[in-house]
């Protein structure tokens, strides 16, 4: 699979987690991750799901950690690595509330737009999820 702005992750700490009403911001030094699903928290061995007590605690966790690693793909969704663990994108057909699935927003220093992506339903990697509804 090619190149994938969610590479410009790697190396960026996770400065704050924001949750605002029904969706996730994760904040970085040059970026802002918008998850309109609630992601999948994997700390250790524990693995959270939204609503699972430490659930938050789990994202919180990561505030300070620098990305380790990135992956995209239809079998595993949209990844962000951290070395005590990760955070998945993947949602089922049930989960979803409308069709964008997460943003990823890259900015300079000033907050000048640098480059954003958006993942829908039906594109790369989600395109099983327009099948299955």
């Amino acid at each position: 699979m090619g190149q994938s702005l969610l590479d410009a992750l790697v190396e960026e700490e996770l400065g704050s987690v924001v949750f605002v009403g029904d969706y996730l911001q994760l904040d970085f030094s040059h970026a802002v991750f918008t998850a309109y699903v609630w992601p999948i928290v994997t700390v250790g061995r524990r693995v959270l799901h939204f609503g699972d007590p430490g659930y938050r605690d789990g994202l919180c966790a990561f505030i300070g950690h620098e990305v380790a690693g990135v992956k995209e793909s239809p079998e595993t969704g949209l990844v962000i690595e951290f070395g005590l663990g990760e955070i998945v994108t993947s949602p089922r057909s049930a989960e979803l509330d409308g069709p964008e699935i997460a943003l990823l927003h890259l900015h300079e220093d000033s907050f000048r737009d640098k480059a954003w992506d958006v993942w829908r339903v039906g594109e790369t990697p989600f395109e099983a999820l327009a099948a299955s509804e």
